[in-house]
């Protein structure tokens, strides 16, 4: 039986305006677990990037739980929430946001020197390691701007595991890739999920949703629908697609 990282129980979100309530997330539970890649789709409006966002401390939720390492993030203060992101969360978002000014193994050791728990050294091997993990070892001491997408997401991804998190956050990490980078940068969240790297990612796109283990589907801020899957390969994309759409057009996508 697979181990759950995290739990949600609730999970409520809503925003002020005119004088009343908008509700984004309405009483979500849910459970993610370890090893798991878990996809969350929905159409747009529908809460997906809202549930990513709280599930992760990045923005309070209004009502329920979060659990996490027996602790309910929901009530832990800010500097508590920050740490947690550095050293037990990772996270990867469709505008890349690496730092323009910094070559791309500055920019993923720089969260390795944060996190304070290994030394300098270590930090800048795990680096290099990550970045020809990656691919990305040629091009290490170029700017953002001097590299595709592709390889700028690359790099995202290697910052954002080089702490080692227990949980991998995605959104809509291929939104703005090529059809070429889009399939090279899900080869890597796949390959790094067989290593046991747990993801939850929010998407809108058939070919993300193609890699999952789990997919969960969002609408009005509630999950209604739930499908499992056996891990991605190749020789089985065609039946998979047909089934994820079948499942999707269930859910009234």
């Amino acid at each position: 039986m697979k181990n759950i990282i995290l739990s949600a129980r609730g999970l409520c979100k809503s925003f002020a305006h005119n004088g009343g309530q908008i509700h984004i997330l309405s009483h979500v539970d849910l459970d993610l677990y370890e090893g798991d890649f878990t996809v969350i789709m929905g159409a747009s409006g529908s809460g997906k990037s809202t549930l990513l966002y709280a599930l992760s401390g990045m923005d309070p939720a209004s009502a329920g739980e979060i659990l996490y390492a027996g602790k309910n993030l929901v009530n832990i203060k800010e500097d508590a929430l920050c740490l947690l992101r550095h050293t037990d969360f990772g996270f990867i978002f469709q505008q890349i946001h690496l730092v323009s000014n910094l070559s791309l193994f500055e920019n993923v050791a720089v969260p390795g020197y944060l996190n304070k728990k290994h030394s300098a050294t270590n930090v800048r091997k795990r680096a290099e390691e990550l970045l020809s993990k990656v691919n990305l070892s040629d091009v290490k001491t170029h700017l953002p701007f001097q590299v595709s997408g592709g390889e700028a997401q690359r790099c995202a991804i290697a910052r954002a595991i080089i702490n080692n998190p227990k949980l991998l956050f995605a959104d809509e990490p291929t939104g703005a890739l090529n059809r070429k980078n889009t399939l090279e940068v899900l080869d890597l969240l796949t390959r790094l999920n067989r290593e046991g790297q747990s993801i939850l990612t929010v998407t809108h796109d058939i070919r993300v949703a193609l890699r999952a283990t789990r997919l969960l589907y969002l609408s009005d801020g509630k999950i209604i629908g739930e499908l499992s899957l056996s891990p991605y390969t190749p020789e089985q994309e065609k039946n998979r697609e047909t089934q994820i759409n079948s499942w999707l057009t269930s859910m009234e996508w």
